[in-house]
C-alpha cells in the first residue's frame, strides 16, 4: 500500500487560513469585551465605593424609568451571557472492553482457523501469514467466538452477541466505576461502521439498561475508524444545547458480520488487522461535575475529503467477483491518508502551537510560496503543543511514517504501538485504549494536553484535544491495561 507522503513538506495556504479563522472567531468576543472592561475598571478604580453608591443613588432615586430600564438591560445581558456562553465539555470517566481470555488469538491460532475454514487458497493463506508478521499485532489480541467456531459463523445472531458483549461489558464497567445511573444519561451516541441492525445499537443499549424515554440517542454508521472523534464532536455540540446533563459515547466495530471469506488481497488485509474491542466514554456539562472530571475538551477539528472520488473510494465495502462482501483497501490509501492528515494538522496548528512555532512556520511558508526563496520548510514541533499523542493504531507502517513526519520520539509513540501490539486495530476505540495506557503508566499530570487523531473511510481525518484536570495515579487506576506485564 506504500507509505504516507512527506505531508509536512508541502502545505496549502487555505488550510493555514482556515485554522486562523477558527482561532479568530473564538477571540473576536474577547477582542471587543476586554478593552471595554479594562476601560471601565480603570475609570471605577479612581472612585471610592461610597462615591459610586452615592452617584447611583442620586441618579436613580427620582428617575424610576432609568432604574427600570437599567435593571432590565442588566438582566437581559446576564441572560444572554448565561445562555450563549459555551458550556465546558468534561470527560468524567471512560472504560475499554477487555474480552475473556478464551477469545485470545495468536497468529498460529488465526492461521489454523483460516486454513480449516476452507475459504482461502494457498496464496491467500500465505499472504495473510505475511501480513500478520509485519503488521505489528502481537500474540494476544482478541477475536469473537464466531471466528474460532467450526465452521465460521457469520450469522446475525453471532454478530449481535459480539456487539452486545463489547458494548455492555464496557458500559457495565463505566457505570460501576463512575456511580452514574443509566437513567441519569441524557445523550447517547453509538458509532459502529459496518454493523447497523434494526433496532439500532443505540436502541439496544436503551433497552438493556432501561434508560429514560426522552433520551437523545444517535447511531452513527459507515463512518470508519475516525468515527470516535466524530461522536465526541457531536456530543460536544449537543451538550451546548442540553444543559446540566450526562452524555455517553460508545465506540466499537463488529468483526463477525464483516469477516471476508474470499481471496481478493485488497480485502484480506482487514481480516489481518481488525480485532475485537470497544470503549464507553462518559461526558458531562454539569457544574457539579467539575471537581470529579478528569479531562476537559479543548478543540475538535474535522477534515472530510469525500468530494474527491479517489479519496471516497480508497476504503470501500463491496463484493468480490464471487459475491463475497468485504472492505477493499486501494493502493492509494496511504497517499489519501497523508493528504487528509496534512489538511487536518495544518488547520489544527494555529489553535494549539506556541507563538514562536507559528512565527517560524509562517515566515518559511511565505519565503517559499511568495518570495520563491529556496529554504527548507519549517516543520512545527507539535511536542511543544502536546505532552501525549494518541494516534489511531491502524497498522505499524502508518505509525512509523507518522512518527517520522511529526518528529515524535519512541516514548510518544509507545501508547499507539503498545495498543496495536496488545489489542490490534480496534477501529474507532483504539484512541481510548491508548489513553488508558497513558493513565496506567502514570503519565498523565494535571494540565497535560492530549492529542487524539484518527483517520478512516470517506476519507476523513479528525482530531480531539483534551486537557487533563487531575493527575492520574497509575498505581491506583483500574482499566484494561492494569494486569499486564508491560506496566511498571
Amino acid at each position: 500500500m506504500g507509505k504516507l507522503p512527506d505531508f509536512l513538506q508541502s502545505v496549502r495556504l487555505k488550510y493555514v487560513k482556515l485554522g486562523y479563522a477558527y482561532l479568530l472567531s473564538r477571540a473576536a468576543v474577547l477582542a471587543i469585551t476586554v478593552p471595554l472592561l479594562v476601560a471601565a475598571a480603570s475609570e471605577i478604580s479612581r472612585l471610592w465605593i461610597e462615591d459610586i453608591i452615592w452617584m447611583l443613588w442620586e441618579h436613580f432615586r427620582y428617575n424610576l424609568l432609568s432604574l427600570s430600564l437599567s435593571s432590565a438591560a442588566l438582566a437581559f445581558v446576564a441572560t444572554i451571557y448565561a445562555t450563549t456562553r459555551p458550556a465546558p465539555v468534561l470527560l468524567m470517566d471512560f472504560a475499554c472492553y477487555r474480552p475473556d481470555d478464551d477469545r485470545r488469538c495468536s497468529r498460529e491460532r488465526f492461521m489454523r482457523h483460516s486454513r480449516h475454514s476452507g475459504a482461502f487458497n494457498e496464496e491467500s493463506l500465505s499472504f495473510q501469514a505475511k501480513i500478520l508478521e509485519k503488521c505489528g499485532i502481537g500474540e494476544e489480541s482478541y477475536v469473537p467466538r464466531s471466528l474460532t467456531s467450526d465452521p465460521f459463523n457469520k450469522s446475525m445472531e453471532e454478530a449481535r452477541f459480539e456487539t452486545e458483549s463489547v458494548m455492555f461489558g464496557a458500559l457495565d464497567e463505566l457505570f460501576s466505576r463512575s456511580g452514574v445511573r443509566p437513567k441519569d444519561i441524557g445523550i447517547l451516541i453509538v458509532n459502529c461502521s459496518l454493523f447497523n441492525p434494526t433496532p439500532s445499537l443505540s436502541a439496544m443499549i436503551v433497552n438493556h439498561y432501561k434508560m429514560r424515554g426522552n433520551i437523545q440517542s444517535y447511531n452513527l454508521g459507515g463512518m470508519g475508524c475516525s468515527a470516535g472523534v466524530i461522536s465526541i464532536d457531536l456530543a460536544k455540540d449537543l451538550l451546548q444545547v442540553h444543559r446540566s446533563t450526562y452524555a455517553i459515547v460508545v465506540s466499537t466495530e463488529n468483526i463477525t458480520h464483516n469477516w471476508f471469506l474470499g481471496n481478493d488481497r485488497s480485502m484480506l488485509v482487514t481480516n489481518c488487522l481488525f480485532r475485537m474491542g470497544g470503549a464507553a466514554i462518559l461526558l458531562s456539562n454539569k457544574r457539579s461535575a467539575r471537581r470529579a472530571a478528569r479531562y476537559e475538551l479543548v478543540h475538535t477539528v474535522r477534515t472530510h475529503k469525500g468530494a474527491d472520488d479517489r479519496c471516497f473510494q480508497c476504503v470501500f465495502q463491496q463484493e468480490d467477483e464471487n459475491g463475497m462482501v468485504g472492505v477493499s483497501l486501494s493502493r492509494d490509501v496511504m497517499a489519501v491518508a497523508g493528504e487528509a492528515l496534512k489538511t487536518n494538522i495544518t488547520t489544527l496548528g494555529p489553535l494549539v502551537l506556541p507563538l514562536p512555532e507559528q512565527i517560524m512556520f509562517f515566515f518559511t511558508l511565505v519565503a517559499r510560496r511568495f518570495l520563491k526563496i529556496q529554504v527548507r520548510p519549517y516543520i512545527p514541533d507539535f511536542k511543544k503543543a502536546f505532552e501525549h499523542f494518541c494516534i489511531h493504531a491502524g497498522g505499524r507502517g502508518v505509525l512509523d511514517d507518522l512518527q517520522k513526519n511529526l518528529g515524535l520520539t519512541d516514548w510518544h509513540m509507545e501508547p499507539s504501538r503498545m495498543t496495536l501490539y496488545r489489542w490490534g486495530n480496534t477501529s474507532s476505540s483504539s484512541l481510548w485504549y491508548e489513553l488508558a495506557y497513558c493513565e496506567a503508566m502514570g503519565r498523565i499530570k494535571r494540565g497535560d494536553r492530549v492529542w487524539q487523531i484518527a483517520f478512516g473511510s470517506g476519507f476523513k481525518c479528525n482530531s480531539a484535544v483534551w486537557r487533563a484536570r487531575v493527575t492520574v495515579d497509575g498505581h491506583k487506576v483500574r482499566n484494561a491495561w492494569s494486569e499486564f506485564d508491560v506496566l511498571p
